[in-house]
Formats: C-alpha cells, structure tokens, sequence
C-alpha cells in the first residue's frame, strides 16, 4: 500500500505545510475535486488541534501526517505528543449554550466531513477515512 508521510514541529504557521501535503495526497492518490475540499478542512481542524491542543504549541514536539489510499477509501492519520483528551465526552457545539463559543468544532467538523473518524491512543492520533464513490 502506497503511503505519503510528513513530520511537523507545532507552529501555527506550519498549516500551510498541511495544505502542499494534502496538494500532495490529491495528486498521489487521484482524489477528486468534491472530496479534496472536505479532506483539507478536515485535516487542516484536525493538525491544528494536535498542535494547540495536543502539543501545546510546543515547537519540540511534532505532528505527524500519514495517508494511505487502496482502491475504496483513503485513510488520513494526524498524531500528536500531547497528553490525549478524552474524545468521548466533547460538548456538542450545537448546543445552544455552545453556539457562540470560538473554539469546540474540530472533532465536530471531522466527523462530518470524512466517513469515520477514529481515536486511538488515549485521543493522541485522529484517524480519519474517505471513501471514494
């Protein structure tokens, strides 16, 4: 199985790194024009929340980007050194009383714009798949 792979220190200017991996995987892996927009979304959400969240903007600490593709699905991995969170009792930010909140809609955001979403160690690493029709 092909595989594309970067590593990147935790500053917020290195989304733009994201944005020529994702160029890259697009290319790579012939993804069309419809899934590319959900796929840069959602993992540009997902690095950013691995860099602030997980790595705490600590330059020192990496975020590491891995794409797989088979002939069904293309399958995205952003893993952190952070702590973890526990992805499992994230308030809704549809909520209501969350609605004016600034931050919050990353995992929400994922979720709804690959196919699955899956954590693994302790919420270090967001694993997300997009099926090709």
């Amino acid at each position: 199985m092909d595989a594309l792979k970067i590593q990147i220190p935790s500053i917020s200017e290195n989304i733009r790194i994201v944005e020529s991996f994702i160029d890259n995987v697009k290319e790579k892996f012939n993804v069309d024009d419809d899934l590319y927009g959900n796929i840069m979304v959602a993992i540009t959400e997902s690095v950013n929340n691995a860099m602030k969240h997980g790595n705490k903007l600590d330059k020192t600490k990496n975020v590491i980007l891995s794409a797989t593709c088979d002939e069904n699905a293309l399958t995205i991995r952003v893993e952190d050194q952070g702590e973890g969170f526990d992805y499992d009792n994230l308030p809704d930010p549809t909520a209501p009383e969350n609605i004016d909140k600034v931050g919050g809609r990353g995992v929400f955001l994922m979720k709804h714009l690959s196919d699955e979403v899956r954590f693994e160690d302790e919420g270090r690493v967001s694993e997300m798949v997009f099926y090709f029709s």
